[in-house]
């Protein structure tokens, strides 16, 4: 029988079959989500000249004391540049964005000013700050953004005011997801009394999909080897292969017989967690193999743990577990066994604190309990009973306000 692993052994296991991928240039439009595979270098400075940073008057700041008068000589807006030299006692209007005229070096608000037949007179009031955004104040030509990261909405602004049209990101991972059993029908479908419906595989492609994969749902691969191996043909070309089912140790158990039998290099088999002991890892031909539990917290669990991670390093991005937080238990837990359990919690901020608390119902087979928290509480092997109060470790399912 083969002896339960720790998690993180696990994990470095599956790092160890990774190679990061092939890296592609790609239109900035299509860019959001990737992850950046080699430095956006900036083309040009931001803001590329001295630009104003409010609607008012440029001038010469040494002349700015209250009462001094200037005549107005011109014009600045942003895209319509004033192209004079400003001389002394004249100003120019100017708006925000434009370029500050040649000879000025302060902009006078349009509140700190009255104007009369062409001529402005600065107030009492006259504010500090010369009001002026310096040539690039921003970024400067040569400046990076640097690899690996994972572009958001930002970043991608940012890329454009760069002047880059397209970046180089990490080609998407494919991932092929083959659910297996007699008892699967898809969504929709009317099952006979003794089937169930299919849904770990859509929850686990819309997991991997805001990794930045390309999946194929792959149709279900029934109990018997012929019907595993003939689904799995088409799984070819595919970086990841997930299967869901059917890799424990039943008679209707085919997944490990039918990988071994196609030569599949297995890098562990079964994790001391809960939920989701039996988890099956491996290489088989150029694509990593991941052999999920069945049940469908279990394959969601599991996911969010092994597959996310592989799926970000994949990309270039770190090899590292899903990032934990630390919390408060709302309400007192008892003593753990001998496997990590990631207990189903909801989660609430009081004080700066997060206050956590376990679901009473930790069945693997409750959709509706997973669906419902936020965040994953994690006991370590025989941790001791843990009362109210007590710190812990959890990992975020939902984003955190703030």
């Amino acid at each position: 029988m083969s002896a339960l692993i720790p998690v993180s052994q696990a994990l470095d296991a599956l790092f160890a079959l990774i190679t990061p991928l092939d890296p592609e240039d790609v239109p900035l439009r299509n860019a959001a989500g990737r992850v950046l595979a080699r430095d956006a270098v900036a083309r040009r400075d931001q803001p590329p000249f001295a630009a104003s940073a409010m609607d008012g008057y440029a001038l010469r700041g040494d002349e700015a004391q209250p009462g001094a008068q200037f005549e107005v000589v011109g014009g600045s807006a942003a895209g319509h540049g004033w192209t004079g030299r400003l001389g002394p006692g004249q100003a120019v209007r100017i708006f925000t964005g434009a370029p500050v005229p040649e000879g000025a070096d302060r902009v006078v608000i349009q509140e700190d000013v009255t104007v009369y037949e062409g001529r402005i007179t600065l107030l009492d009031s006259l504010g500090s700050g010369d009001n002026i955004r310096p040539a690039g104040g921003d970024f400067a030509v040569g400046d990076r953004m640097a690899a690996p990261r994972r572009l958001g909405p930002a970043d991608v602004a940012l890329a454009a005011s760069m002047n880059l049209p397209e970046l180089c990101v990490a080609r998407q991972p494919e991932v092929a997801i083959i659910a297996t059993g007699d008892e699967l029908v898809l969504p929709g479908e009317t099952p006979s009394p003794d089937q169930i419906i299919a849904s770990n595989s859509f929850g686990l492609a819309a997991m991997f999909e805001a990794e930045g994969a390309l999946v194929r749902m792959l149709p279900v691969a029934r109990d018997t080897p012929e019907a595993l191996t003939a689904v799995l043909e088409l799984a070819r070309g595919a970086d990841m292969i997930v299967t869901i089912g059917g890799a424990s140790v039943g008679d209707h158990d085919h997944v490990g017989s039918v990988m071994d039998a196609l030569g599949m290099e297995r890098a562990f088999y079964k994790i001391a967690m809960r939920p989701g002991k039996p988890l099956m890892c491996g290489r088989l031909g150029d694509a990593v193999m991941v052999g999920l539990p069945g049940n469908p917290v279990s394959s969601m669990v599991c996911g969010t743990l092994f597959v996310v991670p592989a799926l970000r390093a994949m990309q270039g991005l770190p090899a590292a577990p899903v990032p934990t937080l630390t919390g408060q238990l709302a309400v007192a837990t008892g003593r753990n066994g001998p496997r990590e359990h990631y207990m189903r919690a909801t989660l609430a901020v009081q004080g700066g604190t997060f206050r956590l608390t376990p679901e009473n119902r930790q069945d693997s087979s409750l959709m509706t309990v997973l669906a419902g928290a936020d965040c994953l509480v994690v006991r370590p092997p025989h941790a001791p009973a843990a009362p109210a109060g007590s710190e812990v470790p959890f990992i975020p399912l939902v984003p955190l306000a703030g």
